[in-house]
């Protein structure tokens, strides 16, 4: 079977469990997934929960906690590097259906690795793999290069009127 690139961008809530959820349907079908977290390195519920599935879910994160806005530093840099090595090899080794690239957009607009880089490594990939890319900014050449694009459009957020982030629903 043919793999195919989804892209979900947007700013609304909803890109990574959007994902994750994907992940999910996909260990129930027998299949095995690789999950890259980008700029991401806390442990969350999610994170855990995954854990249950060890067998055919396997998450690693490249962030260091904190950094979401301004310049990157060379440690933001480094660990989105090594997290594209990473998924290089895992594209190497055939050993999954379905790779999750989370914040790979954020990654690539916040200059932590150039986009070029993530569109040669996408369309060079085995044909079989799927890999599903999040994030708000998805670049217009990120876009043009997917099968399916959903944007997550924010209509209304309990955040601003000051709900912070929730265990088990947020984070």
């Amino acid at each position: 079977m043919r793999g195919h690139v989804q892209v979900y961008t947007g700013d609304g809530k909803g890109k990574t469990t959007a994902a994750l959820g994907l992940a999910v349907r996909a260990a129930g079908a027998g299949r095995r997934v690789y999950i890259a977290q980008f700029i991401k390195s806390n442990y969350t519920s999610e994170i855990k929960a995954l854990k249950r599935f060890s067998d055919q879910i396997r998450v690693e994160q490249f962030g260091r906690r904190g950094f979401i806005r301004g310049r990157p530093s060379s440690e933001d840099i480094q660990a989105a590097g090594k997290g594209l090595d990473r998924v290089r090899e895992i594209f190497q080794t055939g050993e999954f259906d379905i790779v999750i690239l989370d914040e790979a957009n954020v990654a690539a607009a916040l200059g932590l690795f150039p986009l070029q880089e993530l569109l040669e490594m996408i369309s060079s990939r085995p044909e079989h793999i799927e890999v599903v890319i999040t994030g708000r900014n998805a670049s217009p050449e990120i876009i043009a290069a997917a099968d399916l694009v959903t944007e997550m459009k924010a209509v209304k957020h309990y955040y601003k009127h000051g709900v912070k982030a929730r265990v088990g629903i947020e984070k």
